[in-house]
């Protein structure tokens, strides 16, 4: 048992451990969904229940995730079987492969979407367009019947040959080079567009607190985002908390991805509210907000052509290294459990990420018969995102803070996150286990039941 312990890959370095980490939480979800969410849900009354919903829910949640990865060196299902073999607990590991497949098959769409957008960029398509042109642009490129399931194809095909190359070849590798990179691409569109004309409304839109549209939505909305946002319940922290070095900083690594991917979704939204108030839009632009305001932006600054090519491949980057961890959560599973060759589990994977997500793919074609497929009235894409991030996510982070706060051993809990002695943190270990016990439980209950209509 052992031995098999030690031939398992490891991150190399605790910065290979932090980049990793915080790519799987950087992605899409900073340059995408944070900001349309924003927009839809009252801008800084919004952000304010977020960071809320960060500390008192997500970060909880993250270090426990951490310590069942790192613990027990295993995928989700072993994990937790290797803890608690007994009683019902593994549903924690099968929610979280469910929970990746279901992310992988809307966002491996909106992945192709963005890969798409860099070979229009080269092409010049986005030149002297107009907002009109471009929403055009944009709903020609989401609903064709077939462009769209190519790109998504090629984003499959992008992400399964990191993958087959292992944990340090592959996903350490990418993820150490082109992270930085990102933050410097999203710092320059934030410089422009803090010079636009009315630039400073978006910013008030951002920061500016409105206590009255904080509603239930809202919350729930906000906590299914910070899930979704930092890769909570559905696998991925604990997978890559398997590869986490013996010495990591658990509790430290978890407050630093928390943190700065706050920031890069901040420096996104700083990025687009300003070009959305300035060019006349509105902020309820919904998913196509990114792919419409970012290339009206560039096209308006000297060498904007070269930008918006540069700032689409970074954000297909961001697609990759986030795709990554969510299907390296549903190879190791394979891999481990099912005893297949990681070659085979790569292909397996993507084969049924590509087949599911090509039908939701479809969905955002009106005139497809496929969309007239409305599980509980959503189309399929819009099905699988809320099931993801409103359902599968805050239950699966409910039964995670369940187990680590009542099921594993508290001492072995203390030592474990204190390096056995070595760190000097009992402090934040005593926050932690708090929170993971009376807070985190509670606030997810009452945000599940609420989202299944047990609560009004």
């Amino acid at each position: 048992m052992e031995k098999k312990s030690q031939e398992r890959e490891r991150f190399s370095t605790g910065l290979a451990v932090f980049f990793a980490t915080l790519s799987s939480a950087v992605g899409l979800g900073n340059i995408w969904k944070f900001p349309y969410l924003t927009g839809n849900y009252g801008g800084g009354a919004f952000l304010l229940i977020y960071f809320i919903c960060i500390v008192l829910v997500a970060l909880p949640v993250m270090i426990s995730e951490m310590y069942i990865g790192r613990k027990t060196r295993k995928n989700p299902i072993g994990a937790i079987a290797a803890i608690k073999s007994r009683g019902p607990w593994k549903i924690i590991g099968y929610m979280g492969i469910l929970s990746a497949f279901f992310i992988l098959f809307f966002y491996s769409s909106v992945a192709g979407w963005v890969y798409s957008y860099i070979f229009k960029a080269l092409s010049g398509t986005f030149a002297n367009s107009s907002y009109k042109e471009l929403d055009n642009i944009f709903n020609k490129t989401a609903s064709s019947p077939v462009a769209p399931i190519i790109w998504q194809f090629v984003a499959i095909i992008v992400v399964a040959s990191i993958l087959v190359l292992g944990v340090k070849k592959g996903i350490e590798r990418m993820t150490k080079v082109l992270m930085p990179v990102l933050l410097i691409l999203i710092i320059i569109c934030d410089i422009r567009a803090l010079t636009l004309p009315g630039a400073m409304q978006g910013v008030a839109f951002i920061f500016k607190v409105d206590f009255s549209s904080i509603t239930k939505e809202v919350i729930l909305m906000a906590l299914g985002l910070s899930f979704f946002k930092l890769s909570l319940g559905m696998g991925t922290i604990i997978t890559y908390g398997s590869y986490f070095t013996s010495d990591n900083n658990m509790i430290a690594t978890a407050g630093k991805v928390a943190v700065s991917d706050t920031i890069v979704s901040l420096l996104a939204g700083i990025a687009i509210f300003p070009a959305v108030f300035s060019f006349g839009m509105t902020p309820q632009q919904g998913p196509g907000l990114l792919f419409k305001t970012i290339p009206l932006v560039f096209s308006k600054v000297p060498f904007g052509g070269v930008l918006i090519v540069l700032f689409f491949v970074l954000s297909a980057i961001a697609a990759t290294t986030a795709m990554l961890s969510m299907l390296e959560v549903v190879v190791t599973y394979f891999v481990e459990e099912k005893k297949v060759s990681r070659r085979k589990a790569v292909l397996l994977c993507s084969t049924i990420v590509l087949v599911i997500g090509t039908f939701v793919t479809m969905s955002q074609n009106g005139a497809n018969p496929v969309s007239k497929i409305k599980p509980f009235g959503l189309s399929l894409f819009d099905f699988f995102d809320q099931a993801s991030s409103n359902v599968l996510l805050p239950l699966g982070g409910l039964l995670i803070a369940l187990f680590a706060g009542y099921v594993i051993d508290k001492k072995d809990m203390k030592t474990e996150l204190s390096n056995y002695g070595e760190l000097k943190n009992k402090k934040l270990i005593r926050i932690y286990t708090f929170l993971v016990r009376y807070i985190t439980p509670v606030l997810l209950f009452i945000v599940f039941m609420s989202m299944i209509g047990v609560w009004g």
